[in-house]
């Protein structure tokens, strides 16, 4: 049967992208990113939990996120779960859990420089693995745009008037 592995995060950074590089030369970018989660205990009153990720892009994704992320910043995130292990220097297991992005959008408003980056998946920092960036979005059709006006209501439910008052939430 098949399995699915996939992370979507929408967070803010919670301190400035760490970029370093592997021996042969990929970009290696550690982020921390935070997601929020509203409830309400039993007593009615608002809860808001905090919970943290790591986050590690490689190549390509890897540097532009260390160019254009900045603490505090909104961030769509896209990848999979990794766990590794490893020995601490006290000779005991360590483990770690992480999600390891090939897509990244920065958000914000246009000052903010928001925009859409991806990159090949990537098993382990060493591997070299082509780059690959989304197709940019098509572009509307100049001439669609200056189509001659109909005579007819372009959104039907315009002639509805305020029905939203119906609803039943």
């Amino acid at each position: 049967m098949a399995s699915v592995n996939k992370v979507i995060l929408v967070g803010n950074l919670g301190r400035d992208p760490e970029v370093r590089y592997s021996a042969n030369g990929a970009a290696i970018c550690n982020l921390s990113i935070a997601t929020t989660y509203n409830s309400r205990d039993q007593s009615g009153e608002r809860r808001e939990e905090t919970e943290w990720h790591r986050v590690v892009m490689f190549n390509r994704l890897a540097e532009i996120a260390g160019e254009y992320l900045r603490k505090g910043r909104p961030v769509y995130i896209e990848g999979r779960l990794r766990t590794r292990k490893w020995q601490g220097q006290d000779g005991q297991d360590r483990y770690t859990t992480e999600i390891i992005a090939d897509q990244m959008q920065m958000l914000g408003g246009r000052g903010d420089g928001g925009g859409d980056y991806s990159a090949a998946p990537a098993d382990d920092f060493n591997q070299d693995a082509p780059q690959q960036k989304r197709p940019a979005p098509a572009q509307p059709n100049p001439a669609a745009a200056q189509a001659p006006k109909q005579n007819y209501q372009a959104n039907p439910m315009d002639s509805m008037g305020d029905m939203d008052d119906d609803i039943p939430f």
